[in-house]
């Protein structure tokens, strides 16, 4: 089996996704394990942008670590 995952961003999305699901007749599970506030979730897209448009850098994991990994 293979595992596919989606990040769903708004309602209209889920519904979506889901009436496809339904129509192809394929099965699946849901993680709702972590639920994200509106205001999270603004943050998110809001800093995904960023990182698009230039404005924002990425860095390597092991570089954070090492701020914050007390030698």
């Amino acid at each position: 089996m293979t595992t596919l995952t989606i990040d769903i961003h708004n309602q209209e999305e889920e519904k979506a996704l889901l009436e496809f699901l339904h129509k192809k007749n394929i099965s699946y599970r849901t993680n709702d394990d972590l639920t994200l506030s509106q205001e999270q979730e603004e943050e998110i897209l809001s800093r995904e942008k960023a990182f698009e448009n230039g404005e924002m850098k990425s860095q390597p994991w092991e570089e954070v670590r090492k701020r914050f990994v007390r030698t």
